[in-house]
């Protein structure tokens, strides 16, 4: 099979998700002030679940019933949210999140390694790891080389967030299947999300009691709505559309542009200040992906070989 490659829709769609997904730091950082961390991850799948069953109601489809599919939705559940989830809040428990987020962003490292042995249309290729490891250096930059001060000590918490990392782009690989099954990517987007309740839900309830809780200010239920309608419900529709069209690989490229977004999103919104590391390290990361998507690599052969035969015309 033909290596995948990204369209102009995807590359938008990919854009879109980033943003989505930037816009959750957003989010949390309001609900971490009222809310404890499992209860905000359970909350988060717990009502994108309801959002995208009324959305297949609405759209007059219905969630298949095939033990087989349920199957595949728990296992996407998860490898997509709650390992992930659960080892990145653990492990986000003592080490920064600087370091966190440049330890998540190796999610693409993973993916064109499982992917090259794991498939047989989405193989590695020099251009394709080049561009991963410029991507990965720009996030590091970006998020700035103090944090990596912190590397080596909390070893278990940073291995808790690269296995998180791991997950992630097994999870990748795993929900190709759901586009052979000839599912829409709401179907799967839902099943995931409600799976991924059921699972979590007993974890939120044992370590957190939420019925405890103060009732939450109308900020912090604004927040969680934005984390579970657009983050998460909306999110995951594209998520599925993204790996249907262009692959497991170039969809965990997101993990590069959702901290490019976090910071332009923290600066519009909240006026943080921008530095010259973000720059620099989103211009890396745009060579990255450029090195990835390959076209600008060829164009430039293209150029190189036109350039020749002009020269040995003239000559």
């Amino acid at each position: 099979m033909a290596q995948k490659s990204m369209g102009a829709a995807e590359w938008g769609m990919l854009l879109a998700l980033s943003v989505l997904w930037g816009g959750s730091f957003l989010f949390n950082g309001i609900l971490v002030r009222e809310l404890p961390p499992f209860t905000i991850v359970t909350a988060r799948v717990a009502l994108a679940a309801i959002a995208l069953n009324i959305i297949v109601r609405l759209m007059g489809q219905a969630m298949p019933r095939d033990g087989r599919i349920w199957a595949a939705f728990f296992g996407m559940g998860l490898l997509n949210n709650a390992i992930p989830f659960l080892l990145i809040v653990w492990g986000q428990t003592h080490i920064a999140s600087g370091l966190a987020s440049i330890l998540n962003a190796t999610t693409p490292l993973f993916a064109v390694v499982v992917a090259h042995v794991l498939t047989a249309d989405e193989k590695m290729t020099g251009n394709r790891l080049l561009g991963v490891v410029v991507g990965f250096a720009g996030v590091a930059l970006m998020i700035g080389p103090a944090v990596l001060s912190s590397l080596g000590s909390n070893v278990l918490p940073q291995l808790a967030v690269l296995g998180a990392a791991f997950s992630y782009s097994l999870a990748g690989i795993f929900g190709r299947r759901f586009r052979r099954m000839g599912l829409a990517p709401i179907i799967p987007a839902a099943g995931q999300v409600t799976a991924s309740t059921i699972l979590l839900l007993p974890i939120a309830l044992i370590a957190d009691r939420p019925w405890t809780l103060a009732i939450p200010s109308g900020e912090t239920w604004a927040a969680l709505a934005g984390l579970a309608l657009l983050s998460t419900a909306i999110a995951y529709v594209l998520f599925f559309r993204i790996l249907a069209t262009a692959g497991a690989t170039n969809l965990m490229l997101v993990t590069f542009l959702i901290p490019v977004s976090a910071i332009l999103l923290g600066a519009m919104i909240l006026g943080e200040q921008l530095q010259m590391k973000h720059f620099i390290g989103m211009a890396m990361i745009a060579i990255g992906l450029a090195a990835i998507d390959g076209r600008l690599l060829s164009f430039t052969k293209r150029s190189a070989a036109a350039a020749e035969r002009d020269k040995a015309r003239q000559a």
